[in-house]
């Protein structure tokens, strides 16, 4: 077989039936051909789609408009975006504060019970008036201080739902805050229980909100009427990737 660089193109290698020659073509010409013919039907049946340079800007309603300023004006350490506003404020029942109020009243009682026998427990001997009421008041504001700083503490921890997403705020300490936030969209299932005689007679329990992929786990304890705090984050939820509007408590 000859080499293809020696075969002359220019030449007829044969002729058809009819008399006319036939030429030879170079293998690279026949395969670049092949190529401008598929990518002419590439191109026919390709669908192209213009996309807009900038996102579109949807327009809020003048009632969502409303209700996000009101929103930043009570909440103003969230970070709303734009449109986002506060559904429901879900905060601790009060069931929590019985046990530290009760003891801290029981100390301030019992401090005053020392300072009105204080003749009979001092016959002899006894310090100074003043020395003891000074001493049985400082106690009683450490207590009355402390029970304040708990029930702070305590009544800091909330559930925050908006119409985008439920913030979960934390209170461990007077100076330990930790703040959650996940968008209803990722929010796969959400909860409630209630265990005791206690929790089912005051009404209170705990929430659990579950999300996809990571399957992380929420939960929120001490929630007044859970029943009802569990249906209304799940029609939220289920609003929101429905594209329906979230009706708030207003």
């Amino acid at each position: 077989m000859n080499n293809d660089k020696n075969v002359d193109y220019t030449q007829p290698v044969a002729y058809d039936t009819n008399g006319r020659p036939l030429y030879a073509h170079p293998p690279q010409q026949q395969d670049h051909g092949r190529q401008n013919k598929q990518h002419e039907v590439a191109l026919k049946h390709a669908v192209h789609i213009a996309r807009a340079a900038e996102p579109v800007h949807q327009e809020l309603s003048e009632v969502t408009k409303k209700r996000h300023k009101k929103s930043v004006a009570q909440y103003p350490r969230l970070n709303l975006s734009e449109g986002e506003f506060v559904v429901s404020d879900v905060r601790r029942h009060p069931v929590g504060l019985y046990l530290p109020i009760g003891f801290a009243g029981f100390l301030i009682c019992l401090l005053l019970a020392v300072l009105f026998s204080y003749p009979a427990l001092f016959p002899t001997g006894r310090p100074p008036f003043a020395t003891v009421l000074l001493l049985v008041s400082a106690l009683s504001a450490l207590i009355g201080l402390g029970a304040y700083i708990v029930s702070w503490v305590y009544l800091r921890n909330r559930l925050i739902l908006t119409n985008e997403s439920v913030i979960q705020e934390t209170q461990h300490t007077l100076f330990a805050h930790h703040e959650q936030t996940v968008s209803l969209g990722n929010i796969e299932d959400v909860s409630y229980t209630r265990h005791g005689l206690l929790q089912v007679f005051l009404n209170y329990g705990s929430l659990r909100l579950s999300t996809e992929g990571e399957e992380t786990t929420y939960r929120f304890h001490y929630v007044e009427n859970p029943k009802q705090q569990a249906a209304k984050l799940h029609n939220a939820v289920e609003a929101f990737k429905n594209g329906r509007p979230i009706v708030g408590d207003d």
